[in-house]
């Protein structure tokens, strides 16, 4: 199959282009290269992904409408993926246009390169963000996720929405994934693991925030990407059975589908922390701080779905998980260093 991979340079964009390299498949890899965090990182990323015959790279924004539109007419790929969006919840704080322009502005350029150019699948990037001031665990695609708390996962719902009507009007296959806090090898500066990895190994102490009294439902990058391409070779169906009395939102009475994509297993903040102690060999120094605006203080997914639909879902054990994190970090800044 021909790829097309929004985000390609990416912490979940690189492992998902690799599998697919892999396996054959060939990926039209596109990312801007933004400045958001460290460029080199994502270069070096890309580095891993080049040597292959069957990658192609084209540096590109997805909210460039016109230049979307040629990458579409020009590769004419079979299926989508897109993982390109402006991340973070406490960024949205501080520069929201970006928010709209690449994850909604974006978004739209995707789907109508989609319609338009008959792609078999898309799939898309979610986030478990969108389940905002909801309090019932675990998480359920079924739950409201009508009060999201910070513009992140406004714009992260209003993608399902979008797509919602791209594959009502136009019969598009199209799923949504709602990740939960991906971390693992060449994962983004901007995340927790790293950001204490890097404060731990110079001798700074790490922000904890709510005071260490938080639980997220961490998921190691392999489980992730085995779920996006087990879902990207299941095409979404519609249900049969879907109720507009009962509407479930994971599923339409068009080809739709939308899943949790989560290790299931909530583990609480300082016990990951704990790991990365055990992990790198040392102690961490704690500024316990307030919660930060935005943020919610617990994460937890149901995965039943995606393991009825596919027959997987994430299971990689936290300390195993970090342990590998810590062994990349090491030799990557080791050898950046030397």
């Amino acid at each position: 199959m021909k790829i097309l991979l929004t985000g390609t340079a990416g912490f979940i964009g690189m492992h998902c282009a690799l599998r697919l390299l892999e396996r054959g498949d060939q990926v039209i890899g596109i990312d801007n290269l933004n400045d958001y965090y460290d460029v080199s990182l994502k270069k070096a990323r890309l580095a891993k992904l080049t040597p292959h015959p069957g990658f192609t790279f084209i540096r590109a924004a997805i909210e460039d409408r016109p230049r979307m539109d040629s990458v579409f007419a020009d590769t004419r790929p079979d299926r989508v993926i897109n993982l390109a969006a402006q991340a973070g919840v406490r960024y949205s704080l501080e520069n929201p246009h970006a928010y709209i322009e690449a994850n909604l502005v974006g978004f739209m350029n995707i789907l109508e390169g989609c319609r338009h150019h008959d792609i078999a699948h898309l799939v898309y990037a979610s986030s478990s963000s969108v389940y905002g001031g909801n309090t019932q665990m675990p998480f359920s695609e079924s739950h409201s996720v009508d009060h999201p708390v910070s513009l992140y996962a406004a714009t992260k719902k209003s993608n399902e929405l979008m797509a919602h009507t791209y594959s009502h009007l136009y019969g598009l296959p199209v799923t949504g994934l709602r990740f939960f806090t991906v971390y693992g090898p060449w994962g983004r500066p901007d995340m927790a693991l790293f950001k204490f990895a890097d404060a731990m190994r110079t001798g700074r102490p790490i922000d904890v925030y709510n005071h260490g009294k938080m639980i997220r439902d961490f998921t190691y990058i392999d489980d992730i990407v085995e779920g996006v391409i087990r879902v990207l070779d299941k095409l979404a169906t519609v249900n049969p059975d879907f109720d507009p009395l009962r509407p479930d939102a994971a599923t339409a009475a068009a080809p739709l589908r939308l899943f949790n994509i989560g290790n299931g297993k909530p583990t609480p903040l300082m016990d990951y922390i704990a790991a990365l102690e055990r992990a790198l060999g040392l102690t961490a120094s704690m500024n316990m701080m307030e919660m930060q605006p935005g943020d919610v203080p617990a994460t937890s997914a149901d995965t039943s779905a995606l393991r009825d639909w596919v027959g997987f879902a994430p299971d990689t054990d936290i300390e195993d998980g970090v342990a590998r994190f810590v062994e990349w970090y090491l030799n990557y800044f080791g050898r950046n260093e030397s």
